[in-house]
């Protein structure tokens, strides 16, 4: 005989599979699933959260549980406008501005966007939306000589990409990507947990010799990818 919460499990998987629950949708609650299935609320809990880690679901702090949306996709050796790529696809990109503001280069940032420690930079922080539901938070330190208005414009209605690329076309880049969790600042900026594992790229973007900009993006695992793709004369 099956566990009780295995029963559970296979309910949602079903649900969700024949579009009963489509993407976006909020899973009845636990309290709910419990009546239903005349089992505690824990077993209730552990069904959903075994699907949360497996990717179908995801809670939402005071909200509930969802059906997750298929995952965004992109690509890890090109440099694209993450709204573009939401459109492709054929969805609806918006944002959160955090932060825009004038910061002082410390430690990493100095070194890796190539200024004196305590220099003046600029920084923005932006948590990107496909659909509404939050899929990165963008982190860029920029050079202030190369886009003196850089904290002016409205990025609400254009990236930050957009607007250094349109500038200084990307020639070269560095990056590196490492799974990590997110502090609880990043989980309460992309409404995940604290647990959720989460793709971090640091990316470094030059044109020509000019080093435009740092920038630190983070993506819960459940809801992001990343694909490479590179040709090479030999298999």
């Amino acid at each position: 005989m099956k566990p009780s919460y295995t029963r559970i499990k296979d309910y949602l998987i079903e649900q969700i599979e024949q579009g009963a629950f489509a993407p976006g949708d909020r899973i009845p609650a636990e309290n709910t699933l419990a009546k239903e299935f005349g089992v505690s609320r824990m077993t209730a809990n552990k069904a959903i959260r075994d699907l949360v880690h497996q990717g179908m679901l995801m809670r939402r702090t005071g909200s509930g549980t969802y059906v997750v949306e298929l995952k965004a996709e992109s690509s890890l050796f090109e440099i694209k406008n993450i709204a573009d790529e939401i459109r492709a696809r054929g969805g609806v990109h918006s944002s959160d501005v955090n932060r825009l503001e004038e910061v002082r280069a410390l430690g990493d940032v100095a070194i890796f966007l190539g200024v004196q420690t305590g220099s003046r930079v600029f920084y923005s922080e932006i948590v990107h939306r496909e659909n509404g539901v939050k899929i990165q938070l963008e982190r860029r330190h920029v050079n202030p000589r190369l886009a003196p208005d850089y904290l002016e414009q409205d990025f609400e209605s254009q990236t930050p990409n957009a607007i250094l690329v349109a500038r200084y076309p990307v020639t070269d880049v560095e990056h590196s990507v490492e799974a990590v969790h997110p502090s609880p600042q990043e989980a309460a900026l992309l409404d995940i947990s604290e647990r959720e594992a989460c793709l971090k790229v640091i990316r470094r973007s030059w044109s020509g010799e000019l080093l435009i900009s740092y920038t630190q993006l983070l993506h819960p695992g459940s809801r992001y990818k990343l694909n490479a793709r590179f040709h090479t004369g030999s298999l």
